[in-house]
């Protein structure tokens, strides 16, 4: 049976870093949807990270290609992976805590598992990493803590909605390998999808919400849609790109377990904010979930027949 590629020390600091960068979108989120409509916050999001992307790439002397084929590769891409998930989960953190939302958001990996062992020949699904995904989603889920679910069911199109946004990433995943596949380089990738992004968000924006009939907003939810655009999207796709390249689409979907971690060291790190027994043992959790996933050091403790236990 053919698994998916295995994770170097390079593709898991890519995926730690993406994951610290991740990790704020939700807090930013959470200031800009007080003042302003999702759509109106999406658009404005990927309008200005393909908009630095551009700029950057004009800079570095790099240009954007030209054939039909690859922008519509792009439009795809930006469909599957900015526009169908912030779109549902912005609507979705308008009705729900951000930390139900995280828990629901970390399904993404269960999903890219079934997703990749259908649609690839090369990331089939083993028991090691349907093992290890359940057992990372269930230290999220302790991380956060039983008070995020006190709410489930309250607002169950909330929940759905963030769910579907989960499922769009895997399927978002699974599509991006072409373009390794064609040959683009992973900031021209993030450049194209995050540019068609912007077509289809600020054509729905300006006819749904109308933006310039908003009241201004204040400098917080200014600063939150600057950072969640030049650092929660600009740069994470540049690095998203990178490690779907080198380590696979079910590899990737695993900084959705670390996105929570993230945010609760930052939060100890920088606010003040107090860790919990929940939070160091739902880490601890998260940690075991990849070990069993990328099973390199079950392989060196139970020695090379472990490799196929985990494959059964």
């Amino acid at each position: 049976m053919t698994t998916s590629p295995s994770m170097n020390a390079r593709d898991w600091l890519m995926l730690t870093v993406l994951s610290v960068i991740w990790g704020g979108s939700f807090f930013f989120t959470g200031i800009a949807v007080r003042e302003l409509p999702p759509f109106t916050i999406v658009a404005a999001r990927v309008g200005l990270a393909a908009l630095a992307l551009l700029v950057g790439l004009r800079i570095a002397g790099i240009s954007m290609p030209r054939a039909p084929k690859i922008w519509l590769a792009f439009f795809g891409m930006g469909l599957l992976n900015n526009m169908i998930p912030f779109s549902l989960i912005v609507w979705g953190q308008g009705h729900i805590a951000s930390g139900l939302a995280s828990i629901l958001n970390a399904t993404t990996p269960l999903f890219g598992v079934v997703v990749a062992h259908f649609l690839t020949r090369d990331e089939k699904m083993t028991g090691g990493r349907l093992a290890g995904t359940i057992v990372g989603f269930a230290g999220v889920a302790l991380m956060i803590g039983p008070s995020a679910l006190s709410g489930i069911g309250a607002h169950l199109m909330a929940e759905l909605a963030v769910l579907g946004a989960a499922l769009s990433y895997s399927f978002a995943g699974v599509y991006g390998r072409r373009f390794k596949a064609m040959g683009i380089n992973p900031i021209v990738t993030a450049t194209g999808q995050i540019s068609a992004s912007a077509v289809l968000m600020i054509s729905i924006a300006l006819v749904v919400e109308r933006p310039w009939t908003l009241a201004a907003p204040g400098m917080p939810t200014v600063a939150a849609l600057v950072a969640i655009a030049l650092i929660s999207t600009a740069l994470a796709y540049i690095i998203f790109f990178r490690i779907l390249a080198s380590a696979g689409a079910t590899n990737l979907m695993l900084v959705t377990f670390l996105i929570p971690v993230s945010a609760i060291l930052l939060g100890w790190l920088f606010l003040g904010e107090v860790l919990a027994p929940q939070h160091f043992i739902g880490m601890a959790t998260v940690v075991a979930g990849l070990i069993l996933i990328d099973g390199r050091l079950l392989r060196r403790v139970f020695g090379p027949s472990t490799r196929g236990t985990l494959s059964n």
